[in-house]
């Protein structure tokens, strides 16, 4: 065990909307009895991409104790799921991820997707 940040997900804020599994690439949040779980925090790099799609604010990154990441097992676990891949698109101007990265971003209450070039007219005005 090693001392790195991970996904914490508060059971009793998260209402089980799944939100938070599609930006996690690796796979190790999964939805188990309604809630979303970190399944194996050897799959967790602590990047927190799931982070701003949660509506409550149920996942949060700490530091703590943990397995290291196992970027080995994380690809495999990409592979098993084969291309399951539910493609995001900009709330702003509809381009997906192949025109535009896209980053999630809170707007109105919402958690959303924006690409990289509608962003800064959403933070400019």
């Amino acid at each position: 065990m090693i001392k790195r940040q991970i996904v914490k997900i508060d059971e009793e804020l998260c209402n089980g909307c799944g939100l938070c599994v599609t930006p996690c690439a690796e796979g190790a949040i999964e939805m188990v009895d309604g809630k979303a779980r970190v399944n194996d925090e050897a799959l967790c790099d602590g990047a927190g991409f799931c982070l701003p799609v949660c509506p409550t604010g149920a996942l949060t990154v700490e530091t703590r104790e943990a397995v290291a990441f196992d970027e080995e097992k994380a690809e495999a676990r990409m592979q098993e799921r084969g291309q399951v891949y539910i493609a995001q698109r900009c709330f702003h101007c509809d381009s997906g991820e192949d025109q535009a990265p896209l980053l999630p971003v809170r707007h109105k209450g919402k958690s959303l997707w924006v690409c990289t070039r509608c962003l800064p007219a959403l933070i400019h005005g």
